[in-house]
């Protein structure tokens, strides 16, 4: 009988590994939970990055993402303006692209004219880079997030 128990305890801790490895290997590109604006990247016209933009001042930019929906804000305390959107996102082909249904009314004035953005997705552990591309494949910035623990 303590065989029958030790294989069966086994088996399922198998199993239970197997399933995470599986979900693992076909969702590359999980953004579920909060994440934090660490620093950003500039580009040259050879994809090469140039400059490397730090949060300075007090500036703080967080990013949540929860079952297809995206909400962020952003404090800068040189900026009296607020700052924050909410939409929804997916993910297709290593393309992260959020719509933006409701916003701060400076982010308004941009969303009537762009209400769709999209970026180049690059997944790291706890960390993931957007990275906004031109209609000639050039990048132009990076925005680099860490995850909020």
């Amino acid at each position: 009988m303590k065989n029958l128990i030790m294989i069966l305890i086994g088996m399922s801790s198998f199993l239970a590994i197997m399933q995470d490895k599986k979900t693992t290997a076909t969702e590359p590109y999980n953004l579920e939970g909060v994440w934090e604006l660490k620093h950003q990247f500039l580009y040259n016209e050879n994809n090469q990055i140039s400059d490397t933009i730090l949060n300075q001042n007090g500036y703080r930019q967080v990013k949540m993402y929860s079952k297809g929906k995206v909400m962020w804000t952003r404090f800068d305390p040189k900026d009296n303006n607020e700052w924050f959107g909410y939409g929804t996102y997916t993910i297709k082909d290593g393309i992260l692209e959020e719509r933006i249904e409701y916003a701060s009314g400076p982010m308004m004035k941009i969303v009537d004219t762009t209400k769709v953005f999209k970026f180049d997705l690059v997944m790291g552990k706890g960390s993931y880079q957007q990275i906004d591309v031109d209609d000639n494949g050039h990048y132009l910035l990076a925005e680099n997030y860490g995850k909020v623990k």
